[in-house]
């Protein structure tokens, strides 16, 4: 595929619809499955990703109906042993999420992934879903995929998380639902509430505790059962719209309405940062709508602890930080490391290609602003930093080329049309 030209210059005005939040496209689509009866889905996401979670659910026998661009229906219920093995592509959410479904379903599947897949670690969840009685066998290398999930019965457990990570939890609570007893996960670090929210809404037993006074410590229980069939609505991705809000804020002259985007615990954090760092960036409490205009921006610090929050948006934050007067110091980034790409290096090597003056300290990363002046780079497969440097290259001195745009199907097969309809 050809690389992807972007001029510099110009600014982004306008509103625009982000595309359905991914984390619960996945959700939404897998607890259908589930449910005894028809579901209906509004907004999924349109990325890679979603589509091989859809046809994951299609081998097992899960009927899928397009009623229209936006709406799909899924007939759910009883779930059959697929004919071959089930590949997720690029989706580390499909993979983790699923695994913890077919964990308690009464047959054996096979799991796989891309290369980028086949080198994340995947022991987090393969050691807390044995404990629960599940038999999963590595067949190449230890703790990676591809591997095969045996059936057999699952009991509750009491799993305290080592990484902070919502697709481990949300693994571990999707076969809580096909356990003997409750399942109990324990954080210490907050992550993305998506998978409790949604267990909710469809009548799920859920009972989350709260933070301790002395320090964080959260813990939610999940009761065996099955879905009600439901009717949902996806909102607007926030990990998309940080593109947006950091591209208007750093295009002179920018103002940009993102229209009804998920404001759920942990999604928001990019927002904060922006904020302090100077953006012109609201939120409107009602419709949800992100209100974004050209500012200045500064440098700031963003602790550990609130990488959780941000995951996702680091990529496109580090655009921001470069763009800034002074020093923007992120911390505790290790996880960056297992995305993707190695995703802590390709923020260096590839915006840092565009005249980013960056460095890494171990698991931080510490970026001195002062403009970017474009140039070649590579995605190296990973589609936030194929948009991060389409971002980057509206600001640049010249232009920007970007091999392996085709990385950004995964999430946002869309990305360069609504850039255009933004742009004046």
């Amino acid at each position: 595929m050809k690389p992807e030209i972007i001029e510099p210059g110009g600014c982004l005005v306008g509103q625009i619809n982000a595309p359905g939040d991914k984390s619960i496209s996945h959700r939404v689509l897998m607890l259908a499955s589930l449910a005894d009866g028809e579901s209906t889905i509004h907004g999924l996401s349109r990325g890679q990703d979603v589509k091989h979670t859809m046809e994951i659910l299609t081998s097992l026998g899960v009927q899928l109906e397009e009623k229209d661009s936006d709406v799909l229906r899924i007939q759910g219920g009883e779930l059959k042993e697929p004919s071959e093995k089930l590949f997720v592509g690029n989706s580390g959410t499909s993979i983790r999420l699923m695994s913890g479904m077919l964990a308690g379903l009464p047959f054996s599947v096979t799991l796989d992934g891309d290369e980028s897949i086949r080198k994340r670690p995947m022991e987090r969840i393969i050691e807390p879903l044995e404990r629960m009685g599940a038999t999963i066998s590595c067949l190449e290398t230890a703790g990676r995929a591809p591997f095969r999930i045996d059936a057999g019965g699952l009991k509750g457990i009491e799993y305290q998380m080592e990484v902070p990570s919502a697709q481990v939890k949300g693994c571990l609570m999707f076969a809580g639902l096909f356990a003997t007893g409750d399942t109990t996960v324990i954080e210490t670090t907050p992550t993305r509430t998506h998978t409790e929210e949604l267990f909710q809404e469809v009548g799920l037993d859920v009972f989350i505790t709260a933070p301790t006074a002395d320090g964080f410590s959260e813990s939610v229980t999940v009761k065996p059962g099955q879905p009600k069939p439901f009717i949902h609505k996806v909102k607007g991705d926030p990990s998309q719209a940080a593109f947006w809000a950091v591209g208007a804020t750093i295009l002179k002259g920018s103002e940009v309405a993102i229209k009804n985007v998920y404001t759920g615990h942990a999604r928001d954090g990019f927002i904060g940062v922006l904020s302090r760092m100077g953006a012109d960036i609201t939120q409107d409490p009602v419709t949800n709508d992100l209100n974004v205009a050209s500012s200045e921006l500064v440098g700031t610090v963003v602790e550990e602890t609130e990488i959780p929050g941000l995951i996702d948006e680091v990529p496109i934050l580090a655009v921001a930080a470069a763009c800034a007067d002074g020093e923007t110091h992120f911390k505790g980034l290790g996880e960056l490391r297992v995305k993707e790409s190695n995703r802590l290096e390709t923020i260096v090597s590839e915006i840092g290609s565009m005249g980013m003056k960056a460095e890494i300290s171990g698991d931080d990363l510490v970026i001195q602003g002062g403009g970017l002046t474009g140039g070649k780079v590579d995605s190296h497969g990973d589609h936030r930093i194929a948009m991060s440097c389409a971002i980057a290259g509206l600001v640049s001195s010249n232009a920007t080329e970007i091999s392996g745009w085709e990385a950004v199907a995964t999430s946002y097969p869309g990305f360069i049309d609504d850039l255009n309809a933004l742009r004046k």
